[in-house]
Parts: C-alpha cells; sequence; structure tokens
C-alpha cells in the first residue's frame, strides 16, 4: 500500500516537472536572453525606455522558447510525443517556422519601430551585399556538411560497437521518415526552404549575435527533439555548429540559409527516399 502511494505520488512529481520544467526554462532563457543582449549593447533603445514593450517582448519569447525550443523535453518519452502519421499534415511541418517568423516579426515591430521591412532583414543579417557570392559559399558549405555529418556518425557508430553498445544503434528509421518521403516533392521542397530562411533567421541571425553560438545551438538542437532520433541530434549539433561558423565568418546569414536548404533538400528528396528504396 505505502509502497503503491509513493509511486503514485513519483508519477505525479514527474507529471508536474514534465508541465512545469519547459515554461519555467522558457522564463530563464529570456532572462538570459535579456542579460546577454544588454552586455552586448544589443538591446534595442525602444525597449531600454519603454519597459511595456519590454514585458512585451520578454512574454512573447517568453512562449515562442516554451512552445518552439524546451516543450519537447516535457514530452520525452511520453505516447504524445510518438508520431503518428494518420493524424498528422503536412500543414503541421510549417508550424514551428510560423510560430518564429510570428516572434520575429512582432519582437522587431515593438523593437524598432518606425523601420521597414528592409531594416527588419538587415537586423537578422539578410544584408544586400554580396548576396550571389554568398548563396555560392552556401551551396559548397551545404556539400561539404553532408560529409562531416556522415562522417561523424560512421565515427560515433564505430565507437558504440567498439564498446558493445551495438543495441543503441536503431534498426529501423524513426516513424516520421517513411511519411516524409512519401509527401509530395513541391511539399519537401517548401519545408527545406522554410527551414532554412526561419530557422536561420531565428536561431542565427536573432540569437546568435545576442546570447552566444552555445545558446543558440543548445536551442537550435532542443527544437529538433521531436524527430525522437538520437543519433540524428549529433548531426542536428553538428549543422548548427557549421551554421553558427559561417554567418560568425561572413557577418551574413545568406550562406548558413543556402546551405541549410541545401542539406534538408539532399536529405528529403534523395538521402531518405534512397535508404527507404522509395526513388
Amino acid at each position: 500500500m505505502l509502497l503503491d502511494v509513493l509511486l503514485d505520488v513519483l508519477l505525479d512529481g514527474l507529471f508536474l516537472l514534465r508541465l512545469l520544467a519547459p515554461p519555467a526554462v522558457a522564463v530563464l532563457s529570456v532572462l538570459w536572453l535579456y542579460r546577454s543582449a544588454v552586455g552586448r549593447g544589443l538591446l534595442p533603445a525602444a525597449l531600454e525606455r519603454d519597459r511595456w514593450r519590454r514585458l512585451t517582448v520578454a512574454v512573447l519569447l517568453a512562449g515562442i522558447f516554451w512552445l518552439g525550443v524546451f516543450l519537447p523535453l516535457g514530452l520525452l518519452g511520453t505516447e504524445t510525443a510518438a508520431f503518428d502519421p494518420e493524424h498528422t499534415s503536412p500543414a503541421q511541418l510549417f508550424l514551428l517556422h510560423g510560430l518564429l517568423l510570428t516572434a520575429l516579426v512582432l519582437t522587431f515591430l515593438l523593437s524598432f519601430p518606425g523601420e521597414g521591412a528592409a531594416g527588419f532583414l538587415r537586423r537578422l543579417g539578410f544584408r544586400p551585399a554580396g548576396v550571389l557570392r554568398e548563396v555560392g559559399l552556401g551551396l559548397a558549405a551545404g556539400v561539404v556538411a553532408w560529409g562531416v555529418v556522415i562522417g561523424a556518425l560512421l565515427a560515433v557508430v564505430v565507437v558504440v560497437v567498439a564498446l558493445g553498445f551495438e543495441d543503441w544503434i536503431p534498426r529501423e528509421p524513426p516513424a516520421a521518415m517513411p511519411w516524409l518521403a512519401g509527401l509530395p516533392v513541391i511539399t519537401r521542397l517548401g519545408v527545406s526552404l522554410s527551414a532554412g530562411v526561419v530557422e536561420e533567421a531565428f536561431f542565427r541571425g536573432f540569437l546568435q549575435p545576442r546570447a552566444g553560438i552555445v545558446f543558440s545551438t543548445l536551442c537550435f538542437v532542443l527544437a529538433h527533439l521531436s524527430y525522437q532520433a538520437p543519433f540524428m541530434l549529433v548531426g542536428v549539433t553538428l549543422l548548427s555548429l557549421i551554421y553558427a561558423v559561417l554567418v560568425l565568418w561572413r557577418r551574413s546569414v545568406w550562406a548558413a540559409v543556402t546551405a541549410h536548404f541545401v542539406f534538408d533538400a539532399v536529405q528529403l528528396l534523395v538521402v531518405i527516399p534512397a535508404a527507404l528504396g522509395t526513388c
């Protein structure tokens, strides 16, 4: 009887932890982002002057961190986290990107009132100078990234097998992969383009200058937890670091956007269908 009571308390505690941890971490992340932006001299003057604007932006960003970045942490190991192709529509692939884009636009409007679309794009790293050169560099980087990720994943597999943990290596692809491979080509291209533009604008164009590479990469990786593929997270981490270095080097997001698009497009149009034999 006592054991049953203790088990119920433990389960209730885990439920509360799953429920409360994501929003709590989201709030802490916004506080860190604010302190970091102040320390780097990147807090907009409009937010410095107006605490209500500042509070509104904080609430907005906490919401996007909660729903788009940390929510998957609370769902790990639950039935809710399991991918269900019968109840998943292609439109859901764009949901996170829509949330990120909405957060970016509203944050910009509150932080830089009076600036137009050109100012919005420039502040996110979409600089107009040398776009073709940056895109070309991004194409090359996207190809190199594939080699780096594949090499790293093979190295991880070799180490895991050598240590005697070959059972950790997945024998089947994640449930989402066959579903993705069966989507129309135009949808897969659209997802690749949306991911390249919106994710790089948020994680590299917005977060990285204000909070650093480590924080932006951590958020990027956590935002991809919903794939439920631990080995894939190794590749996601490496990709994030590659894109981060590109942005740091080029002072522009164009190369990272292109590299991100190329990687995702090759994965969705070639690699996954080939691995599943659906080409």
